[in-house]
């Protein structure tokens, strides 16, 4: 199992940093084009909150993207955010042998 040593990034810093910051939007102007809480975007740009497959969707629309963009920022993270956590367990795993 090979996982990059890169560091975990919350998908509310892309959506912050590359997407609102340079449009001078805010959160709750986003989730107003979004039809979604106010909150939602909030939480999700303080990195408080994952994206959802409800909120990839919406964001894909609304910026031209996919959903799988978003919802593969939100598996990285979380992978390399569970690797973190599961290191010294995932060691003493033994892999499978070649037959």
């Amino acid at each position: 199992m090979t996982i990059s040593k890169s560091p975990a990034i919350h998908p509310g810093e892309i959506l912050r940093e590359l997407y609102l910051e340079p449009l001078d939007m805010s959160p709750y102007a986003l989730a107003r084009h979004l039809n979604i809480p106010g909150t939602r975007i909030e939480r999700i740009v303080t990195e408080k909150l994952g994206i959802t497959a409800d909120t990839a969707l919406r964001l894909a629309k609304f910026f031209k993207t996919t959903p799988e963009y978003w919802l593969n920022l939100q598996n990285a993270f979380d992978i390399k955010s569970a690797v973190a956590v599961l290191e010294a367990d995932l060691a003493n795993i033994k892999e499978l042998e070649a037959a």
